[in-house]
């Protein structure tokens, strides 16, 4: 690993603290390096906030400050040069007399893309790019499917017995992954921005979709298809204070944290959906379930990543079989007596 790549590595690392907090702006992390020693480092921490370029040069100590402008700025992303809800990080960087800057990838949002990187050169600064570009890429990648495809990055998550089954007869629940498995789901949770069931799994189940071991990051927004608006009001995704979507064909309107938005469902109704959360910058989401609802969206091919769990153990013999996937490639985790398989859609 050369110097650019050490220091990239570490902008990867401080931008993934803000995961969670900053959708639908990207995560990002930044260092300032004076004389191969760090006097700053940064992220974006939270969305409509300060970004991870002025965090890091804002956390240079004053005895440092007069080594700012013989410094040199690593930042996993592209630069903004556009005013949005912050001023723009290409303003300061040059105001703060720095001459050389090393990014990680491009930001492909057409208010960003090349635009960041250009007016930093006209500024006479160098400008080094593509440093462990793919894994900064990786980093951001439901943000950049979101601006490239005007959707949101789909996953798919359901837990299935050794048989491949995900719930009994009648719908009734088997307990599937092991605790250390749902502390792990729940930190992807909290990652994504919103997570999504069909009425069935909503209806008996009765889920909460929270993130409760990470109570301390943003909850995402909780979807649900409800068609005839038949979910008991004393059901959790109702009852409680989160914000929750309701997708129907009856009624749009909002009471309190639940919004009622109508779909329409006798034709693409997918692509209806998608831009729905297009629309309100929903840059990812996690198809929960159940299976009808997840069998939709592939045979749709409208999807980008899958994570299944497979209880070795557990063999139920009948019930509701597991959603039908067909893929070549996965990467797969041991927890315990839990399996679980990470598969990326490649034909996206």
């Amino acid at each position: 690993m050369n110097q650019h790549q050490k220091y990239i590595t570490r902008c990867i690392e401080l931008a993934k603290r803000g995961m969670g907090n900053v959708a639908p702006n990207p995560l990002v992390g930044a260092v300032l390096v004076h004389d191969d020693k760090i006097i700053g480092e940064g992220w974006h921490e939270q969305f409509g906030k300060a970004h991870a370029e002025v965090n890091c040069i804002s956390s240079v100590l004053n005895e440092n400050k007069k080594h700012i402008q013989y410094s040199t700025l690593y930042v996993s992303l592209e630069p903004c040069n556009h005013f949005g809800k912050t001023p723009a990080c290409t303003e300061l960087i040059i105001q703060s007399g720095i001459k050389k800057v090393v990014i990680g990838c491009r930001d492909e949002n057409k208010l960003v893309n090349g635009i960041g990187v250009k007016r930093l050169i006209d500024a006479g600064i160098e400008v080094i790019e593509n440093v462990l570009e793919e894994n900064c890429k990786k980093l951001n990648q439901s943000f950049f499917t979101f601006h490239k495809l005007n959707r949101p990055y789909v996953i798919f998550k359901w837990a299935q017995t050794n048989d491949k089954f995900i719930a009994g007869e009648n719908f009734e629940q088997i307990k599937i992954s092991n605790n250390q498995v749902d502390y792990l789901m729940h930190q992807r949770r909290a990652a994504e921005a919103a997570i999504m069931v069909g009425f069935n799994t909503a209806f008996y189940d009765n889920p909460k979709l929270t993130t409760r071991n990470f109570e301390n990051l943003k909850q995402p927004l909780r979807i649900v298809i409800d068609k005839q608006c038949k979910l008991p009001s004393t059901h959790f995704l109702l009852a409680d204070n989160f914000p929750t979507l309701i997708l129907n064909e009856l009624l749009n309107k909002k009471e309190g944290e639940k919004e009622f938005v109508k779909l329409d469902f006798k034709t693409n109704w997918l692509n209806g959906l998608m831009q729905i959360l297009f629309d309100k910058k929903i840059i990812s989401v996690i198809i929960e379930g159940g299976r009808k609802l997840l069998q939709s969206f592939i045979e749709s091919n409208l999807w980008d990543e899958a994570i299944i769990i497979t209880n070795k153990e557990i063999n139920q013999k009948n019930g509701i079989s597991s959603p039908k996937l067909i893929y070549s490639n996965s990467r797969n985790i041991e927890v315990g007596n839990n399996v679980i398989e990470v598969i990326e859609n490649k034909k996206q």
